[in-house]
């Protein structure tokens, strides 16, 4: 039986941060990221990982999901153009327009944009980072086979919140600035869907720094995306949405966006928060 431990939300965007450094060269498109580990991983965790995709709405489905967006638990708006790798990092102070693929873009703090080179740069890390750390609380079900990932099964386990379920690990082979990391998923026996999430920070570690649930499943456009990670209001996603076009200026323009302009182009979805 698992027990969910308890911290600061602090804590929990620094373990995010250092989870997801692993995901780094999957991303990249210009990064020679070696293939999904399949020699190396069980059968049956890859089933498992496919069926998880499949009840998730299938790797086409996902693919063909071009414009995601999401506000980051309330703390940060990201916007992200799949097919091109643009992205739209936005908080209350900073605003980032990039690519993840060139790594080239602008960037503005407090209204004013930044020139600096050096300054510049360092914004523009920010916002690749934070796009990574938010995207992967958002879409770990699609990432099961991602590039350099073995996958382990584990046999059947319970969640804290009282769900049997099998249990699948991750490692990483040779990709990300923290290769060592470890993650347990917990996949729902009936449903197929990802319920619970474990990450360690050493994969020899005997207990895991941090354990989420992930709740409330929702159909968006033609995939299913869960925004609760548990611990109430203040860990929810809010704004999750899936859009069949977007005006160019969401991503060069520091301009707000007017969403409730754009719902007619929501395929599904809530109107963003606007804190």
């Amino acid at each position: 039986m698992c027990k969910v431990k308890a911290m600061a939300s602090g804590l929990l965007t620094v373990v995010a941060l250092t989870a997801i450094t692993a995901f780094f060269a999957a991303c990249d498109s210009k990064t020679k990221t070696p293939p999904f580990d399949l020699a190396g991983s069980d059968a049956k965790a890859v089933a498992l990982a496919d069926s998880v995709m499949a009840a998730c709405g299938g790797r086409e489905n996902w693919e063909n999901t071009r414009l995601v967006t999401w506000d980051w638990f309330g703390k940060r708006l990201n916007v992200w153009d799949k097919w091109t790798g643009d992205i739209r990092v936005e908080s209350r102070r900073s605003l980032v327009l990039m690519n993840l693929n060139t790594k080239q873009g602008r960037a503005w703090k407090d209204g004013h944009e930044i020139t600096e080179p050096a300054r510049l740069q360092r914004a523009l890390d920010y916002g690749y980072e934070a796009w990574i750390n938010d995207s992967y609380w958002m879409f770990l079900p699609f990432k099961l086979k991602d590039g350099g990932v073995t996958l382990k099964y584990l046999g059947e386990d319970t969640t804290a919140g009282g769900q049997k379920a099998e249990v699948l690990s991750l490692t990483f082979k040779n990709v990300g600035l923290t290769p060592n990391n470890k993650h347990h998923v917990y996949i729902d026996k009936q449903s197929k869907l990802l319920v619970q999430w474990d990450f360690y920070t050493e994969a020899k570690d005997p207990a895991p720094s941090f354990e989420v649930p992930w709740k409330n499943y929702q159909k968006f456009g033609e995939i299913l995306l869960s925004d609760d990670r548990g611990e109430g209001a203040k860990k929810k996603h809010l704004g999750l949405g899936v859009f069949a076009a977007l005006p160019a200026s969401v991503f060069n323009s520091p301009d707000p966006i007017d969403w409730v302009k754009l719902q007619s182009v929501l395929t599904n979805g809530k109107k963003l928060s606007s804190d």
